[in-house]
């Protein structure tokens, strides 16, 4: 059983910045496709940012120029650095794990709350 767990999140001001982790317990984190998703209340939970196996990343319009996301195969670690946070970025934030059609995991969420 993989495990996948987020830290990081809390609570910033406006214009302030978080960086999120997201470990993975896997020998084969090198193969995974990692993505950072965010679900706010009464919203779809919408994907913000991924990054390949190659470190080709991609970003949802609203994030572009504002987060970064970044990987460490030496320690099994996807990070989301968030810049310039805005109160719309509050929501729950989600690290997935993805690898063939053989590895779909979840980790449990980290709460971000940018208000002043």
């Amino acid at each position: 059983q993989v495990r996948v767990m987020e830290s990081g999140g809390g609570l910033v001001q406006p214009g302030g910045s978080l960086r999120l982790s997201c470990a993975a317990s896997t020998s084969s984190f090198r193969f995974a496709a990692m993505g950072w998703y965010r679900q706010a209340p009464v919203k779809e939970r919408e994907l913000v940012a991924s990054i390949t196996t190659s470190g080709t990343s991609t970003y949802t319009d609203s994030v572009k120029g504002r987060f970064t996301i970044s990987r460490d195969n030496t320690v099994n670690t996807v990070y989301l650095q968030m810049n310039s946070l805005k109160p719309e970025d509050t929501a729950v934030y989600y690290c997935n794990l993805k690898i063939a059609n053989w590895a779909d995991y979840w980790g449990q969420g980290t709460q971000v709350t940018v208000s002043s």
